[in-house]
């Protein structure tokens, strides 16, 4: 049987030691013979709303494979921990191996932003581009107008 766990961590915990204090709970869940199938570090978000005097936290997900014995173990080793704010553990009915919603949209987000700078990055050299041959066309203009003035004043000065 397959069990979600979510858990908050005090955002005043460095990203180090909240991957410790997973690691920690993996071995709780290991050694009560069950085991982690996916875990997820989904960074510092916002919170819902303030707990413990706290606006944001460190999320992280265990999916856990295992008996119930598995799972009693890790929440009471989440009880015990003052680091954690909270936790919700669901059970599952069937196991997906694609990333969750938020993995998801951290990696769309990631993909996009190095689109966008490649796409600035093409803009920049178009608009360069632009500009030069811009620059090229208003010299050329210049050097007609220049000509057409100094014929029309040699015309001027012979007549």
């Amino acid at each position: 049987m397959y069990y979600e766990t979510i858990f908050i961590v005090n955002p005043d915990v460095s990203q180090e030691n909240t991957e410790q204090l997973t690691d920690e709970l993996v071995e709780r869940v290991e050694k009560a013979s069950g085991r982690i199938v996916k875990r997820e570090y989904w960074g510092a978000r916002p919170l819902a709303y303030s707990i413990q005097k706290r606006k944001r936290g460190h999320y992280i997900l265990l999916v856990t494979d295992g008996e119930p014995q598995a799972v009693q173990a890790l929440e009471s080793a989440i009880r015990l921990e003052e680091r954690i704010l909270r936790f919700l553990t669901t059970r599952l009915t069937e196991l997906s191996d694609a990333p969750s919603p938020l993995a998801r949209r951290k990696t769309v987000a990631a993909e996009s932003t190095e689109e966008t700078a490649t796409e600035s990055t093409d803009a920049t050299e178009a608009t360069a581009t632009e500009k030069s041959d811009t620059a090229k066309t208003d010299a050329k203009v210049a050097t007609k107008e220049e000509a057409e003035t100094t014929a029309s004043t040699e015309e001027t000065t012979a007549a």
